[in-house]
C-alpha cells in the first residue's frame, strides 16, 4: 500500500466514526426532547431533532470531545411551533432548554 492509500482510509474511517458517533448522540438527543416534552404535557413536533452547531470542546477532566447543538420543535397547545435545544458533550446531556414560553424551563446538566 503506498502512503496516498494509508491516508484515505484514514480519512475515510474518521469520517464513517464520526457518522456513526452523530448518529448516536442524535439518537440521544431525540429521546431527551422526548422526555422534556412528556414531562412538562408538550408536544415534541415531527419528533426529531436538527443539528445546530458542532464543535472540540475540553471536558472537566480535560479530554477532548465533540460538543453539539441540536434544536428542535415543541408545541404547548397543538396550534404553535415553540424552539427548544439540547447541548450534548460528546453522549451527555449538559443543557435542556424548553423554549422561549412564559416560565420556560431551562435544565442544565452536569
Amino acid at each position: 500500500m503506498s502512503v496516498l492509500e494509508i491516508i484515505v482510509l484514514i480519512v475515510f474511517g474518521g469520517i464513517a466514526w464520526l457518522w456513526m458517533d452523530s448518529l448516536k448522540a442524535r439518537e440521544i438527543a431525540v429521546r431527551a426532547a422526548r422526555n422534556a416534552c412528556a414531562a412538562d404535557s408538550l408536544m415534541l413536533l415531527d419528533d426529531t431533532v436538527a443539528i445546530a452547531a458542532l464543535k472540540p470542546v475540553r471536558q472537566e477532566n480535560g479530554h477532548l470531545t465533540l460538543q453539539r447543538a441540536y434544536d428542535f420543535e415543541y408545541s404547548d397547545t397543538g396550534n404553535n411551533r415553540l424552539t427548544g435545544g439540547i447541548v450534548l458533550q460528546g453522549h451527555r446531556v449538559v443543557m435542556l432548554n424548553v423554549g422561549s414560553r412564559d416560565g420556560a424551563n431551562v435544565y442544565t446538566l452536569h
